[in-house]
């Protein structure tokens, strides 16, 4: 019975602190771990094309941050680039945990408007889905290659995970 009280008060504690952390991450400048935080402040805006024509510098980035205009969240997430341009990925979309969770992804259908910081830097981009079996299948090598996750084309196709290109505005 002891144990059993004090199992009840550490549990309350962890999800205290849980809790704690996800309000707190809503007031910062990119989210803490997995929880989505505010508005991407910091870091210099750059403007313009894509930086240098080319993301090929991020391709061995392990994650990014990555707000929506609307709403105005962040939260950090992996990213892909092929053939020089930006990807993001959200998998999971047809599981419960996902469904509830990954908001995102179809608030991003509604309205691509996004802003990325990568290394420091914000750019404004716009967030379009991808549905282009080719491009899945390099997408979901590349996803193998970078995270080690296997990820495959045909689970794309089938909206196990759901692709975006990150675009100019």
């Amino acid at each position: 019975m002891r144990i059993l009280r004090w199992l009840g008060i550490v549990l309350a504690g962890l999800v205290a602190v849980v809790v704690a952390v996800a309000i707190a991450a809503r007031f910062t400048d990119g989210g803490i771990a997995i929880f989505p935080g505010g508005a991407l402040e910091s870091g210099e805006r750059v403007a313009g094309p894509e930086p240098d024509g080319d993301w090929s510098f991020a391709r061995d980035v392990p994650e990014m941050k990555f707000q929506l205009v609307e709403p105005t969240q962040s939260r950090t997430v992996w990213l892909l680039v092929h053939d020089g341009r930006l990807f993001v990925v959200s998998g999971y979309m047809k599981t419960p945990v996902g469904r509830w969770w990954k908001k995102w992804p179809a608030q991003a259908e509604r309205d691509g408007r996004a802003v990325v910081r990568i290394e420091g830097k914000r750019y404004e981009r716009r967030a379009v889905r991808v549905h282009d079996r080719a491009l899945f299948e390099a997408l979901a090598a590349e996803t193998r290659r970078k995270y080690h996750v296997p990820l495959t084309a045909d689970a794309i196709e089938n909206e196990e995970a759901w692709v975006f290109e990150l675009r100019p505005r």
